[in-house]
């Protein structure tokens, strides 16, 4: 059922959204202000979080109804084994944020390019898992996920992924790389949604039982991913109130696609 049309293109929407984001260093000339990457990064925060919430917790609590008044459990093991998850990633992956200084010492020797790629990459991972599971939920016919939500989430992470990808290649471009290196790198960083979004699907389609759990351990990935890189960036400097209005714009957007599509 993965060669669906519609659940194909559902996977793919993140990814064409990524590339999008890194074909901007193709038409644009100087590297970002500081501005507009906090206003880019608080509206990826934004639409993160609405899309845990909306698309990912509530349906799975929604499934585990028939446990009463601990329908929220397998939500709550979900989420703090995908916090966990990507708190072991925090550990063996650096992270942009870090800067090059650190990135040169001795926790970590990858190249600076690199290090830009995984950084990006470790957003991308629970995000393709979690357009993965509600895919997969759709598939198996479950009531609280409709076709409508499911591509609401994917789009919302199209939508977020775009300014995700503009934020690698023109970095790398203004770092002494080619434009069409910096757009490959960008490109390849969301090449893993895709396959972790098939992967998660053909998995969950065998487990099906365990929905609520994968649902939410998605969303407890992204959450982690929000709090631990987005947040701090979007905050950093001054005109901090640029990127926290964006959050709500993200938020917002999300928030009402995934209620008007589902």
């Amino acid at each position: 059922m993965i060669f669906d049309l519609n659940v194909f293109f559902g996977l793919i929407v993140p990814f064409i959204g990524t590339a999008l984001g890194s074909a901007a260093v193709f038409f644009m000339k100087k590297e970002l202000s500081e501005g507009v990457t906090r206003a880019l990064t608080g509206f990826a925060a934004g639409v993160m979080i609405a899309a845990s919430v909306w698309s990912l917790i509530i349906p799975a609590i929604e499934q585990s109804e028939g446990l009463g008044r601990l329908s929220f459990l397998p939500a709550f093991i979900g989420f703090w084994l995908g916090v966990l998850f990507l708190m072991l990633l925090d550990r063996v992956i650096p992270h942009l944020h870090r800067g090059a200084t650190e990135a040169e010492g001795p926790r970590s020797r990858l190249a600076r390019t690199t290090m830009m790629v995984l950084a990006v990459t470790l957003h991308n991972i629970p995000e393709g898992m979690a357009v993965g599971v509600v895919y997969a939920g759709f598939l198996a016919g479950s009531g609280e996920i409709t076709a409508g939500g499911a591509f609401a989430l994917a789009l919302g992470i199209a939508i977020q992924n775009f300014p995700e990808g503009a934020i690698i290649s023109m970095p790398l471009h203004a770092e002494g790389r080619s434009k069409g290196r910096a757009f490959f790198y960008g490109v390849l960083s969301g090449a893993v949604e895709p396959i972790f979004g098939g992967l998660t699907v053909l998995f969950a389609g065998l487990a099906i039982p365990a929905m609520p759990y994968l649902l939410s351990f998605a969303a407890g990935a992204m959450v982690y991913v929000v709090v631990e890189e987005l947040i701090p960036d979007m905050a950093r400097g001054e005109h901090s109130h640029i990127g926290v209005l964006m959050f709500a714009v993200g938020f917002s957007i999300m928030m009402a696609l995934d209620v008007a599509l589902g």
